[in-house]
């Protein structure tokens, strides 16, 4: 039912007079019954004619109808007025309308002077089934999605200076009409759009679901109509890097709270110009939320980094355990692209062995979100299929937020190492021995100078919590330890020119350093441990 009053006339004329649309209409009359604006635009429009005709006792309540004729309407007691007060430069109603001699041709509309064709045929079902097929050819996983649009700021300025004109009236009827009472473009738009994307998807829009459909709407036509703001307003439009315009619609919505309303009348015209085009959908673009794919690998070779190994541009590895996990994940999830990260990094002469190393990679924008149990178990032992260097374990999908649990054990959890040493004297079993005894010992790490490039300078105070020594012959011995996370591990043994304290060198009176090294084990309980 369309509820409109006897003093809601004088706006639906003026309105009409300039141009504006039917829908367009509705929204300044704060109609607000979401059916009312799914009907056929040139239905509607021959309604509010015929309202225009009716007398006041029938106006006051007026309904919508199924089928309402759309035939010679008569407007001999609205000729005189509309010959007086339209415009220049705005839509006008022909002779025809006004003699009650309107055709189809006559009342087909016009280009809507307020919302520059929105409310028009872009949201019409033609125009949803075209964004339906872009997402249909995106291949897209989803089961309900949220609709964005994006309109051209010059919308709030033609909307801005209609609402004054319709003020002005309302102000001459004792009526008081405050802008908020207006229906939001915005909200017009996704009554009329929302029931046709269901039909045509099949699946409901929601606000919360994690795939978006966003649509940027622009009419290069009118895109001066923002201008003058800058010159009225120019605290409200500050220029920015990533900004290709200072004409964005909030700098342009502040600017319209704060400018009086003489000072637009002097700028704008009112009612706004007729555009000769209507809006166009510049930009379509699906978007699934990210989704994060945890586990842990084990990494068993001395010449794989964890992540690409460049430098000035050129690649010194031919791969890395990042490249090795990720390129199955992107291929099975078709993302994007992908961040990667993990409770701490190895070297890349350093094995990762035990029930390896915690990491999750964030899979941007993927087309497929859901695999059952058995697709991560495949996908899993696809990865391991293709390279005896990096094996993964526990692969599964998690929150962002479980991520954070990976994070909170890169410092606070405990970390085991083996290492195999060499010293410059001749060593013997019981000169290394005296290291088993040592525990909790504390160190003064001095940032790395191999790091220091990369990490800023300081002194860190890390804890060997266990050390076990394992004789091997004169010059050689294994060294077990169990550290606090983060301890810089080679330096601990050669003590990097001083820069830690103590260190193996100084604990046995010689010169030591690190031939080789393994992770054991890292103790983050995360993730979750699976049966396979």
């Amino acid at each position: 039912m369309i509820e409109l009053s006897e003093k809601d006339k004088p706006i639906i004329q003026m309105l009409l007079n300039f141009g504006a649309c039917p829908r367009c209409i509705l929204r300044f009359c704060r109609v607000d019954l979401h059916s009312s604006y799914r009907r056929p635009e040139k239905e509607l429009l021959c309604e509010l004619h015929t309202f225009l005709q009716n007398n006041t006792s029938e106006s006051e309540s007026f309904c919508e109808t199924a089928q309402p004729p759309c035939k010679r309407i008569r407007f001999e007691s609205i000729k005189e007025e509309a010959e007086e007060q339209t415009p220049n430069g705005s839509h006008q109603l022909t002779n025809a309308e006004m003699d009650g001699n309107a055709t189809d041709e006559d009342l087909r509309p016009s280009v809507c002077t307020v919302c520059l064709g929105i409310l028009q045929e872009l949201c019409e079902m033609n125009f949803v089934k075209a964004v339906c097929q872009k997402i249909s050819s995106s291949e897209y996983q989803f089961s309900s999605f949220v609709f964005s649009v994006s309109f051209p700021p010059q919308l709030s300025v033609r909307e801005h200076a209609s609402w004054l004109l319709v003020k002005e009236e309302m102000g001459k009827q004792d009526h008081l009409l405050e802008k908020d009472d207006l229906i939001q473009l915005k909200e017009a738009y996704k009554w009329i759009t929302h029931p046709l994307f269901l039909e045509e998807l099949g699946v409901p829009a929601d606000g919360k679901s994690l795939f978006e459909v966003s649509v940027v709407f622009a009419h290069p036509e009118t895109d001066e109509d923002c201008h003058f703001l800058a010159t009225a307003c120019p605290s409200c439009f500050k220029p920015a890097k990533n900004k290709q315009s200072v004409f964005t619609r909030m700098a342009v919505v502040k600017a319209l709270d704060l400018i009086d309303d003489n000072d637009f009348h002097k700028n704008f015209q009112c009612p706004p110009s007729s555009p000769k085009t209507p809006c166009s959908a510049v930009d379509i673009q699906c978007t699934n939320s990210a989704v994060f794919v945890a586990g842990r690998y084990n990494k068993y070779s001395r010449t794989l980094p964890q992540t690409p190994w460049i430098i000035d541009g050129e690649r010194k590895m031919e791969s890395s355990v990042e490249e090795l996990i990720s390129e199955h994940l992107m291929a099975t999830f078709k993302a994007d692209s992908f961040n990667f990260s993990s409770s701490g990094r190895e070297d890349v002469d350093v094995r990762t062995l035990g029930n390896g190393r915690p990491f999750a990679i964030e899979l941007v924008n993927p087309r497929r979100v859901h695999l059952t149990a058995e697709e991560m178990k495949a996908l899993q032992q696809t990865i391991n299929n293709a390279s005896d260097k990096v094996q993964v374990r526990d692969l599964q999908i998690v929150t962002r937020e479980a991520i954070g649990h990976m994070k909170e054990g890169e410092e606070d959890k405990t970390k085991s190492y083996s290492a195999l040493i060499w010293t410059e004297k001749e060593i013997k079993n019981e000169d290394i021995a005296v290291l088993d005894s040592m525990k909790e010992l504390k160190l003064d790490q001095k940032t790395p100078l191999r790091v220091l490039h990369r990490r800023p300078l300081a002194v860190r105070v890390r804890v060997i919590h266990t050390i076990r020594s394992e004789y091997i012959d004169e010059h050689h011995f294994r060294l077990y330890l169990k550290t606090q996370a983060g301890t810089y591990i080679k330096e601990f043994v050669h003590g990097d020119f001083g820069r830690t304290k103590p260190n193996i060198g100084s604990l046995l009176g010689t010169t030591a350093d690190i031939l080789e090294l393994d992770v054991e084990s890292v103790d983050v309980d995360w993730p979750p441990a699976l049966d396979n």
